[in-house]
C-alpha cells in the first residue's frame, strides 16, 4: 500500500468516525425530545456544514 493510499484510507476512516459521532449526538438529542430515531437518518445526508460545530475529537483530554 502506497503512502498516498494510506493517507486516503486514514482520511476516509477519520471522516467516518466524525459522521458516526454526529449521528450519535443527533440520535441522543432525538431520544431526549421523543422523536423516533429513524427520523434523523436523513438529516444532513452525510455532509458536514462548515458553519456548524465540528464533531471531531478535541484536544481537551490530551496532555
Amino acid at each position: 500500500m502506497t503512502t498516498q493510499d494510506q493517507a486516503r484510507a486514514l482520511m476516509i476512516r477519520h471522516q467516518q468516525m466524525i459522521r458516526n459521532r454526529e449521528q450519535c449526538v443527533l440520535s441522543r438529542a432525538a431520544a431526549e425530545i421523543g422523536m423516533p430515531a429513524e427520523a434523523i437518518h436523513n438529516v444532513g445526508q452525510g455532509k458536514s456544514h462548515p458553519d456548524r460545530p465540528s464533531y471531531d475529537r478535541s484536544n481537551v483530554g490530551l496532555s
